[in-house]
């Protein structure tokens, strides 16, 4: 029997490598499509542009934020002090203000500057927001987009039947559906404050070629959820950042009186120019004046400037520099 040698060889090694060559290549082709497929995700959607308005009378807006209180009094899984808060003066009032709290916060966080405005004379609604407030630690884990919108927008019908001159503050998530709100409620919305707004993340947090590919995977499910070391779910701040890549900042607004943006030096939680710039773009949107106050390093205030907490002995100093920069008297 006869062996050919030739048969036995091992193949050239030149082939061997070529093939590794195909395959890296062929790797790297799907890395390519992958962040095309990402970056090329559609982040909008009707759900997160449509806003209904709904009058209500000011009985029938009092009743349902005294039966939302109830329910939430009555509902063990809601930390007694994160119900929503109403603060009315018992008649419609000539003004009345949406205040809506950050992510993974709650009513509480407006203890403050809730009383500040209601001892103006304004009838106050502060409503919880889905998922928050709750025994659940992990329930905000579970945030949608939609529903915060939906929450945003009943909470200002309530408030339009509450006074005749409304509008609306936020802080962090908050601020980012207080905006929402300036551009998609033009027919309710005279006046937006929005403090340490969460428009996009600090780039020490997430670079900016992060941020979108960040939303898609963890804001669609496409990835199991993470969470930081502060306890906040990548999958839930996506949720924010969608609606706003939502925002209709051009919308004409012919009832805004007053825009105003607060930030501190020493978040480096949010990215303090985009907070600037998305508000910028709103008052020159509508041909008003834009009022900026950023809060010095040396006051030692993070993110959160609002909760009396955080704010200590100059809580109603600055619930007061809040107050005036939501009206318009003071220009920063």
């Amino acid at each position: 029997m006869t062996l050919d040698i030739a048969q036995q060889k091992s193949p050239p090694r030149r082939t061997a490598l070529g093939r590794v060559g195909v395959t890296l290549s062929a790797l790297l082709a799907l890395v390519v499509l992958a962040a095309i497929v990402l970056y090329a995700w559609p982040l909008g959607g009707t759900d997160l542009q449509r806003a209904t308005p709904k009058a209500l009378t000011f009985d029938a807006a009092l009743g349902q934020a005294e039966q939302v209180v109830a329910a939430e009094t009555a509902d063990p899984d809601v930390r007694p002090e994160c119900r929503s808060v109403v603060m009315s003066h018992g008649t419609r009032t000539a003004k009345a203000v949406l205040l809506l709290h950050g992510y993974t916060d709650c009513p509480k966080q407006y203890a403050g500057l809730a009383k500040r405005y209601f001892d103006e004379g304004y009838n106050v609604w502060v409503p919880r927001a889905p998922r928050h407030g709750v025994t659940d630690e992990l329930a905000h884990t579970k945030l949608e987009a939609t529903e915060l919108v939906t929450y945003a927008n009943d909470a200002l019908n309530l408030v339009t039947g509450l006074g005749e001159d409304v509008g609306v503050v936020g802080i962090s998530g908050g601020g980012v559906l207080a905006t929402w709100l300036a551009g998609r409620r033009p027919d309710a919305v005279r006046h937006l404050l929005v403090l340490s707004p969460f428009y996009k993340p600090n780039s020490a947090q997430a670079p900016g070629f992060v941020v979108k590919p960040t939303i898609v995977l963890f804001g669609f499910h496409l990835l199991p959820d993470r969470t930081n070391s502060e306890g906040f779910s990548f999958a839930a701040l996506s949720q924010y950042l969608r609606i706003a890549r939502n925002f209709d900042l051009d919308q004409r607004n012919p009832r805004l009186t007053s825009v105003a943006v607060v930030t501190s030096a020493n978040d480096d939680f949010i990215d303090r120019r985009e907070a600037v710039d998305v508000a910028r773009r709103i008052a020159t949107a509508n041909d008003r004046p834009l009022a900026v106050h950023e809060l010095p390093a040396e006051l030692g205030i993070g993110h959160d400037v609002v909760d009396p907490g955080a704010l200590g002995n100059r809580s109603d100093e600055l619930d007061k520099l809040y107050f005036d920069l939501y009206e318009g008297t003071r220009k920063d």
